[in-house]
């Protein structure tokens, strides 16, 4: 069974990952519904206004944190192989390294990047909107499903 520090290490993994997994169900179960369900330029100022709301020490210690804690996890679990609880830490780890952390940078950022650069009444915002939301929800359940994966993936290493 892992203990010591290896033990607070992955409980702090199943945490962090498991309330990052909460906040993208978040969205995509009711947060981003309410706002397609807004005209587009009230939609696209409400987003763009959580964009801004996001990056604050409180959400950004959560998502950032998580993914420096899988990654000391993962190297951990590469440089002490233990006995039990190998295999899922490693994809605990690539889960929320891959599949949350990975989305964010490469789709969620950038359409993120595309609709501040918007007015929100303008033509091309009110033509940009419901791809957005489409494209952006369908990342966000990628990254509900890696963080929620992760989480499940730290609570069987635990256990085994």
């Amino acid at each position: 069974m892992i203990d010591g520090p290896y033990f607070v290490l992955t409980v702090l993994g199943v945490l962090g990952t498991g309330l990052t997994a909460g906040v993208f169900f978040a969205f995509s179960a009711f947060v981003m519904k309410g706002l397609a369900a807004l005209p587009p330029a009230q939609g696209v100022a409400a987003m763009r206004a959580v964009n801004v709301a996001a990056v604050r020490p409180a959400f950004m210690l959560l998502f950032l944190g998580s993914a420096v804690l899988c990654a000391v996890i993962t190297v951990v679990t590469f440089v002490l192989w233990p006995e039990e609880g190998t295999a899922e830490l490693l994809v605990g780890g690539a889960l929320y390294l891959v599949g949350s952390f990975g989305p964010t940078a490469v789709a969620n950022i950038p359409r993120n990047d595309a609709l501040a650069a918007l007015e929100p009444d303008s033509p091309q915002a009110s033509a940009y909107w419901p791809a957005y939301v489409r494209e952006w929800t369908m990342w966000n359940h990628v990254r509900t499903l890696a963080s929620a994966g992760a989480a499940l993936a730290y609570v069987l290493a635990l256990t085994t």
